[in-house]
Order: C-alpha cells, then structure tokens, then sequence
C-alpha cells in the first residue's frame, strides 16, 4: 500500500528541478543560493527526466590500491532507506574521477535494490548500457576504467557538488542539476510547483498575446 508520503515524494517526479526550486522558495524555509548542487554534477541521461530519492551515501577512492568495505555494508544501508533510492557518492582522489563505481553491472545491482540513480563527484561509464536500464547518472565525468575503486565509508554524510548530503535527505534532479528538499514541506511541494507553474503560464500567455503591453507587463509585477 502507497503511504501519503510516498506519493507526495512520487508527485515531485512531474516536475522540472528549476521548478521545484522555485516552489521550495515559497516556503522561506532556506536562503535561495543554498541547498543545490554546483555546476560540476551534470546529468548524463537528460532524457531519462527528472530523478527523485532518498540518499544512501559513501566514499570511495581508484586511485593506487588499499582497504575497501564489503559491498554488502552499502548494500544493506540502501535497504534500510525508504524507496525511491538514490545512492550518493563522494570521490575522495584527488582530482576525482580517476575510477569508476559506477558501469552496467552496479547499474543493475542497485536498480534491484530499488535505486533510480547515482550522484557523484567521481565519474561513470558504460553510458549506453546505463541508459538503457533507465538508470539515472550524475556525475562530474565520464571515464573507461574502473582502476582500483573501492568504498571506504558507508552512510555518513558526504559532500557532493559542494552540498552536503545526509543519509536519508530527499533529493531531486534533471538535466539542470540536483537539489535537495527540505523535509518539512515535502507534503506540500507539489501543490506550491503546480502553483509556481499556473504562475508562470500565466504571464507567458500575456507575453505571447496580442494584448501584450507593458503596461499591463506592470501589471504582474504587482500581483
């Protein structure tokens, strides 16, 4: 059975990230320069639309090898999140991106798992494949080797783009970038996106309209 919250959190999937960063800056709940990533994460699949889920997180290193966790520690720490998933990785190498986590195989691992996608400052690869299954990727680049990758934490809070993000924060991204929600209004974001969006058609009408004039331009800026 679909609980009201998850069908809040599904809701969200109908809409574009711009827009949902908007309808969460009608709640005054942050200041509207936080709480997104930078322009270093990019969307790999922008067709595949917008992703929406609860993160499990980790760090990870390729380069040179050394110690790794079991894959099953973050294995079971994306079972214990809420679905949607979705699995946010800190590279720690430094530049990152010198290996990858991420290819067709734990594509369809964490797909199984109930993941919708990856966000990472590292790389992916194995772009058709992912594709394919309809396995989101953010990402800050594309690479052809996996090297030495390794997870060396599971489930603590990791930085990604310059956000931090925690265990279990709701995130939500397109083609334009990723944010995250703040949890208390989670209820109320679609209806405040459907609102942004009536908003907005609104006055795009009357700019496409043969009545358009700045006068009644002025007009909006009042409303």
């Amino acid at each position: 059975m679909t609980s009201d919250r998850d069908n809040s959190v599904l809701q969200l999937a109908g809409f574009t990230t711009p827009t949902i960063a908007n309808a969460i800056e009608t709640f005054g709940v942050r200041a509207r320069d936080e709480g997104f990533m930078d322009h270093s994460i990019g969307c790999r699949f922008p067709s595949l639309g917008p992703l929406v889920g609860y993160a499990a997180t980790a760090r990870i290193r390729a380069k040179g090898a050394g110690p790794s966790e079991r894959p099953a520690e973050l294995w079971r720490h994306v079972a214990s999140l809420p679905a949607p998933r979705v699995v946010v990785i800190e590279d720690l190498d430094e530049p990152p991106g010198v290996g990858s986590f991420w290819g067709e195989v734990n594509a369809n691992v964490y797909r199984a798992l109930g993941c919708a996608g990856v966000v990472t400052n590292g790389c992916v690869r194995d772009l058709t494949e992912m594709a394919t299954l309809g396995f989101q990727a953010f990402s800050s680049c594309i690479c052809v080797s996996h090297a030495y990758v390794r997870l060396v934490e599971v489930g603590q809070p990791v930085r990604v783009g310059g956000l931090e993000v925690r265990p279990g924060d709701l995130l939500h991204g397109d083609r334009h970038g990723v944010l995250k929600v703040p949890p208390g209004i989670v209820a109320e974001l679609a209806e405040a996106a459907r609102g942004v969006e009536a908003a907005e058609r609104k006055l795009i009408a009357f700019c496409q309209s043969p009545g358009f004039s700045l006068e009644g331009l002025d007009a909006f800026e009042l409303e």
